[in-house]
């Protein structure tokens, strides 16, 4: 049996009560394991990002557990909460999120000093190096194209060397090209650094990169494919976007 980095056990997450209840996720059960990338993908509002915001403890399911490593995260404080997020987990957004008046440098190092420590230059330098960008530490965002800084907001994700990285539509503001070449340095800290990696994309070819895809429709599991092709992920897409309501 694979060792699980995150699963996820009949979770379920419904807005709001009464008659005005949307459910967003229903019943899903889910194991993401150790090492592996995992893309998610299903219609608009079939309930992706919800998936994605439980996995990582942005948001509380309705019912159900969620487990990292060997914590559930049901029982938390909000505190202990942003504790294990700030320590074990690493988000990349479609939006880079960078501070425009720091350094590329001093946005990777901004988790650490958030949590309270000092990083070493030579440890910024080096995740900066990771993903291609060591001669880029002291520019800011507005001198850098967009891929490069999407690298700067990917380094600052693995500066804390989380457990699991997230990324929800992570190459969705890049052209094909700079896409492919961050979906390119996810499969590669896979591959050569047993990262686990879970993104959220709409885009079969960035799909295609992960090791399976996980579908969802109407907030349930709607089954998913290993080693697939762009061609065949889209076919199921299709399908999905297809089917009677």
């Amino acid at each position: 049996m694979p060792i699980h980095a995150i699963h996820l056990t009949d979770v379920s997450r419904i807005h709001g009560s009464g008659d005005h209840a949307v459910t967003a996720l229903d019943r899903v059960s889910l194991g993401f394991p150790q090492g592996t990338f995992t893309a998610v993908m299903g219609p608009s509002g079939s309930g992706k990002s919800t998936l994605l915001q439980c996995a990582a403890g942005l948001d509380r399911p309705t019912s159900g557990t969620v487990t990292v490593g060997g914590t559930e995260l049901t029982g938390l404080s909000e505190t202990r909460l942003t504790l294990l997020r700030r320590d074990r987990i690493g988000f990349v957004f479609q939006a880079f999120n960078l501070l425009p008046s720091l350094t590329a440098e001093q946005n990777v190092a901004l988790p650490l000093r958030l949590a309270g420590r000092r990083p070493a230059r030579a440890e910024v330098r080096e995740a900066l190096a990771r993903v291609g960008l060591g001669d880029r530490a002291r520019h800011r965002p507005a001198e850098m194209s967009g891929g490069q800084q999407q690298r700067v907001a990917l380094a600052r994700a693995l500066i804390t060397r989380p457990e699991v990285l997230f990324g929800d539509e992570p190459t969705g503001a890049l052209d094909s090209r700079t896409g492919r070449e961050v979906l390119t340095m996810l499969r590669d800290l896979v591959d050569t650094e047993r990262q686990t990696v879970v993104m959220v994309t709409h885009d079969p070819v960035a799909a295609s990169y992960a090791d399976r895809v996980v579908f969802l429709a109407d907030g349930r599991l709607n089954g998913e494919l290993v080693g697939a092709r762009a061609e065949d992920i889209a076919a199921h897409m299709t399908k999905l976007e297809d089917a009677p309501c």
